[in-house]
């Protein structure tokens, strides 16, 4: 769960703070020479990687199920194959502890007040529902609803939208987004357009057990949550993964749940409020919550099951700086089975997401291994649970094979486009850290522009593995190439890659095929390659910028490795 590494974070940032690196990384300032020269991509490799491994034979690649095994072959095959060493000690695989969690026999969602009629909502068509619990029945009664703004608690920000509430036994009703995702620029308390972390369901939820909530239902609409009702419904929909917990999950909600937007109008309505208003008060600093004078029933069923899930590392062994080490990822994982489309397709195959990123690592082993070793370690992990939270990643973090003080940083690589080449890179997160130094060498060097990130309001940067280990300081690459095509320019890109978050993100749909465009691939493992093997041959240590919410954590990690 999300929560946990968090916590690992916050504490780490304030221990921090009067910390001084004794690994300087001011020299980075000097851009690294790029590779001497670069391996061909092997693009017949990738192919068949991506192919293999979002075929039906894989049922859509869900952690803890019977085609795991295959799932796990089939990348340590080309691990091999590409001359990696196992990385954990001797073994292929890290173990990750995992509960699974399937609710079933869910009970309407029933809103009651005085002077209405009870309101009754379906699951999936009105309403999802989980529990962070790991307990085998899930009941929230009577339990009051309050309406608290966009839920966040941001004591740097000076913004509360807690403040003054006792919220045991009650449950919070949340916006989703930031107070000003509306924003053009990225001026506002919370970066304006460009969601924080605090905009994250992941950290709504994860603060409303804070706060003692019995349950919080988070409020879903399209736009400021980045994504359909049907993304929402198909990723709570069937197993949901948790990292084990010595105290099974008990510190969080008892429930946690979405509701559609015309659903929450209604039962604000019910209560003599108007989610329009209440939504335009919540965006002002000193917003105070709204009790709503009802409260909500719901109950169902959690068959639980305790298994072990699997991160696949591999190893490249540096030459003469061996115990430091470059970092590349891509989660393995998919959704499993999950809801059928019309034809009656229930495998969401997970093609683009994320079979192409196992399949550039498969590319990139196999390009340094024909380089020959670099300077430092390079590491190559493909990690499990990415989609029930970056669970796998999170847990790789917590218990590092290689320290993460002695993680230069890396590259993760989640979803790379069958849409051709471009012209341009786009950096996720914007400019956070001193890797851009090195990002723009690369850059000059392929002759590629750099473009802001179309959708900074979608929150892509708290939404994969990188985040895992940012938040522990590992200064992480998140970029990719950007929407403008060299075959129908930017028109052509934002065309393509709305098609795709639409008709295919999370679907059935997201399936390969043999009509793919592999040249953008090869170009942005190109991309990859120069950005890891650039950290791999150099001597610098990148931080993040003075001011950034990760540097502090990252100084403390330098400077207890130059302790040692």
């Amino acid at each position: 769960m999300p929560y946990r590494v968090d916590r690992a974070f916050r504490a780490a940032l304030v221990a921090g703070a009067a910390c001084v690196a004794l690994i300087s990384s001011a020299t980075f300032a000097a851009a690294p020479a790029a590779p001497a020269k670069v391996p061909q991509v092997n693009v017949p490799l990738m192919r068949q990687v991506i192919k293999t491994l979002s075929s039906d034979e894989f049922e859509g690649r869900a952690p803890s199920t019977a085609a795991e095994p295959k799932v796990l072959d089939e990348i340590v095959a080309r691990f091999k194959a590409a001359g990696l060493k196992p990385g954990n000690k001797g073994s292929w695989l890290q173990d990750v502890p995992t509960v699974e969690i399937t609710a079933s026999q869910f009970s309407p969602m029933v809103v009651k007040g005085k002077g209405i009629a009870p309101m009754s909502f379906t699951i999936g068509k009105d309403f999802v529902a989980g529990s962070y619990r790991f307990v085998p029945q899930t009941k929230v009664a009577d339990s009051e609803l309050v309406f608290v703004g966009y839920g966040i608690n941001a004591p740097e920000l000076g913004w509360n939208d807690y403040a003054g509430l006792d919220m045991k036994g009650k449950t919070a009703v949340i916006l989703v987004n930031d107070p000003d995702y509306e924003m053009q620029g990225e001026d506002g308390p919370f970066k304006g357009r460009r969601m924080t972390y605090y905009g994250r369901w992941t950290y709504k939820f994860e603060e409303a057990a804070r706060q003692g909530a019995t349950a919080a239902i988070v409020i879903h609409d399209t736009y400021p949550a980045a994504y359909g009702w049907n993304v929402v419904q198909s990723s709570w929909t069937g197993a949901q993964y948790f990292v084990q917990s010595a105290n099974d999950g008990m510190d969080q909600t008892v429930a946690n749940a979405w509701v559609q937007k015309s659903v929450a109008e209604a039962i604000l309505k019910a209560a003599g409020q108007d989610l329009t208003t209440l939504t335009a008060a919540a965006k002002q600093k000193g917003f105070k919550a709204v009790p709503l004078g009802l409260t909500m029933d719901l109950s169902f069923d959690n068959a639980i099951r305790k298994a072990t899930s699997h991160n696949v590392v591999g190893l490249l062994p540096g030459k003469t700086r061996a115990h430091e080490y470059v970092l590349y990822s891509a989660h393995w994982d998919h959704l499993g089975r999950c809801e059928a489309d019309k034809t009656g397709d229930d495998i969401c195959n997970g093609a683009v997401d994320n079979a192409t990123g196992v399949g550039a690592l498969a590319a990139l082993a196999d390009m340094n291994r024909r380089a020959g070793p670099a300077a430092r370690s390079q590491v190559f992990l493909a990690v499990t649970l990415e989609e029930s939270g970056t669970l796998g990643s999170e847990y790789y973090a917590a218990n590092p094979v290689f320290p993460l003080a002695r993680t230069v940083g890396g590259v993760n690589m989640d979803g790379l486009s069958p849409t051709g080449r471009a012209r341009d890179v786009t950096v996720t997160g914007g400019d956070k850290s001193e890797l851009t130094t090195l990002l723009r060498k690369v850059e000059k060097d392929m002759n590629l522009s750099e473009t802001p990130e179309s959708h900074p309001e979608r929150g892509y940067y708290y939404r994969s593995d990188h985040f895992s280990f940012a938040k522990l300081g590992v200064p992480m690459f998140d970029v990719g190439l950007g929407e403008d095509l060299e075959k129908g320019g930017r028109a052509a890109g934002e065309a393509a890659s709305e098609d795709y978050t639409v008709n295919r993100y999370h679907q059935p749909s997201d399936e390969y095929s043999d009509s793919w465009d592999m040249s953008g691939m090869a170009q942005e493992v190109e991309l990859f390659y120069r950005l890891g093997r650039g950290l791999a041959d150099g001597s610098d240590w990148p931080n993040w910028h003075p001011g950034d919410e990760f540097r502090a954590i990252r100084d403390k990690s330098l400077a207890d490795a130059g302790k040692k």
